[in-house]
């Protein structure tokens, strides 16, 4: 019987892995199907506790941060939010100058500043990002 909530212990915790990526739950889960098969090969509650413990502990401070490591190589930084936006091509949709503007960056109008105050950059004009301030895009165009 103590294999069978073992089982159904690990394979829970397991199946939450889904949920949470972490790699926690899993390696808890595979600790507990450990216990579980000692217990099916005659251990004790005892001997299954320390199963559990000893394997969820090397599971989680050695196989844990290798697997992290081996899927996250190779992954180049993703840029979110505004610095997503940084470096992005925007057009002028109503005059841009050291003051106020608007401009349609990815298909989104956000209203806009010039980066250098003697800019004035009429609407049409294709413009860079090279700054988020607050809600306002700071853009730049060459002459």
């Amino acid at each position: 019987m103590a294999a069978l909530l073992w089982l159904l212990f690990g394979v829970a915790l397991v199946l939450a892995e889904v949920l949470s990526g972490d790699f926690v739950l899993v390696m808890l889960g595979v600790a507990g199907l450990a216990a579980a098969l000692t217990d099916v090969i005659g251990g004790s509650l005892l001997a299954d506790g320390i199963v559990f413990a000893v394997t969820s502990l090397v599971g989680i401070f050695a196989v844990r941060p290798l697997l992290r490591s081996r899927l996250m190589s190779g992954h180049e930084h993703l840029s979110t939010n505004i610095q997503a936006l940084k470096g992005v091509q925007a057009v002028v949709l109503s005059t841009v100058d050291e003051h106020d503007g608007r401009v349609r960056i990815n298909g989104e109008v956000w209203s806009a500043r010039a980066f250098e105050p003697t800019q004035r950059l009429e609407p049409g004009r294709q413009v860079i990002v090279m700054d988020i301030s607050g809600a306002t895009a700071i853009v730049w165009a060459e002459n």
